[in-house]
């Protein structure tokens, strides 16, 4: 699934960083960049947008004055320099609030969450549009897509997070297990611990505090057995 998005920002340098970033991220497509709010809403009558990149310090009118002028808005990410306007991004149910200078991988987690949000508004709206199979991870200085069904579980240990394949192969990353947590579908995928998500199909079956998937005992924690327990069974 692409996602079509805009960038709406006066500032060219931050339009570039943001389209360099776009570039490099293989779910997002850039229909237009605009250099102000009024060029935005020109464009959304036209395009169908499901993401924006909207600042918020504009000149005619806000970013925040925009969004609220939308009666069905799309999934909106804020960009801005200015910390203080957050709460009110957030109370506008904004998917997230880059603060920049932002890095590639902040960029990467805020897109992630603006998938999972795009993909859930269809399946509840009935649309028929196909439901995204896939996450997106940096590592090794590269986008890793990775598909739900090739993953088996994920470990985060200290800084990283090793992701173990079906396959055999393990994929390091920086990202942390709490974004990951906010990108995957819960039908797929469960907490089992403060260091573990595992795959529901993946679990072989469950004994005492341990789930067993083909090649892995992995610890439950005490704070997810009771969800462990409600999601499979009494018998657990």
């Amino acid at each position: 699934m692409k996602i079509k998005c805009i960038i709406v920002d006066d500032e060219p340098l931050a339009q570039g960083v943001i389209e360099t970033y776009i570039h490099d991220f293989p779910v997002v497509e850039l229909v237009r960049k605009c250099n102000n709010a009024i060029e935005a809403l020109e464009v959304l009558k036209k395009e169908a947008v499901q993401l924006i990149f909207l600042d918020i310090k504009m000149p005619l009118l806000s970013g925040i004055n925009m969004l609220k002028s939308l009666p069905a808005p799309p999934c909106v990410i804020f960009t801005t320099a200015y910390a203080q306007h957050a709460l009110e991004g957030f109370e506008l149910n904004a998917v997230d609030y880059l603060l920049k200078p932002f890095s590639f991988e902040r960029f990467v987690q805020a897109v992630n969450k603006a998938c999972r949000k795009i993909e859930m508004e269809a399946t509840a709206a009935g649309q028929a549009n196909k439901e995204q199979d896939f996450i997106v991870v940096k590592a090794d200085k590269k986008l890793h897509k990775l598909h739900f069904d090739d993953i088996v579980y994920f470990n985060s240990i200290g800084d990283y997070l090793k992701i173990f394949m079906k396959n055999g192969k393990v994929i390091i990353s920086n990202e942390t297990l709490k974004n990951i947590e906010a990108s995957l579908p819960p039908r797929l995928f469960i907490r089992i611990h403060k260091s573990y998500i595992v795959a529901v199909r993946a679990i072989q079956y469950i004994e005492g505090n341990q789930v067993v998937t083909e090649d892995a005992a992995l610890p439950v924690g005490m704070t997810y057995k009771e969800q462990l327990i409600s999601r499979f069974g009494p018998q657990v």
